[in-house]
């Protein structure tokens, strides 16, 4: 179990979460409001996941961290218009993170449940996440409207973006139906001592 909840985990989540605090006044101190504000709503959501202490694993906490960190290097370096995949790995990765550690959250009244319909978790967890994705390509979008600024490309980007979401979501229930079968057994355990 010390793969899942290691506490060197939520230490470099803390240490993440200072990182990001530093990007935040880096985007703020470059006049870039909007990107300020995407990442303080990051670091407000980041912060959550890492005191929710026993409701996820440490690992979580962390994975969703970097993934505010990797959003934060885009945003504050202008990395996300840049020629490369880093877009594309970034989208996938968020919604990974995010897809992981929300799914055990929202569905951990039901843990016990799933662990008996392997097809049936996967296909709610990959939905999940695909749900995410979707939702976070309709706050691009009002986002460009409403800032008046370009935040879509064009739709191949956004139809990249919501296949890289699949995936990440995708990858998100693999791992989540890993660590869904290790955390029931934890707490199986824990109930017989």
């Amino acid at each position: 179990m010390k793969s899942l909840n290691w506490k060197g985990y939520r230490t470099i989540a803390w240490i993440g979460q200072a990182v990001l605090t530093i990007f935040v006044i880096a985007a703020a101190s470059q006049g870039k409001w909007s990107n300020a504000l995407g990442l303080a709503l990051f670091l407000v959501i980041s912060f959550v996941f890492v005191i929710l202490d026993d409701k996820l694993p440490t690992l979580f906490d962390f994975l969703f961290v970097l993934a505010a960190l990797l959003n934060a290097i885009g945003w504050v370096w202008d990395l996300f218009g840049m020629p490369g995949p880093y877009d594309e790995i970034v989208h996938a990765y968020t919604t990974f993170a995010i897809t992981l550690a929300l799914s055990f959250l929202v569905y951990s009244s039901m843990l016990n449940i799933f662990r008996n319909h392997t097809l049936l978790y996967l296909l709610t967890i990959t939905s999940f996440g695909i749900a995410i994705g979707a939702l976070w390509e309709v706050t691009e979008w009002s986002a460009g409207k409403i800032l008046n600024t370009q935040v879509i490309e064009s739709l191949d980007d956004t139809i990249i973006d919501l296949i890289m979401d699949s995936l990440g979501s995708g990858l998100a229930a693999l791992i989540s139906l890993w660590t869904l079968r290790k955390w029931t057994s934890r707490q199986e355990a824990t109930i017989t001592r």
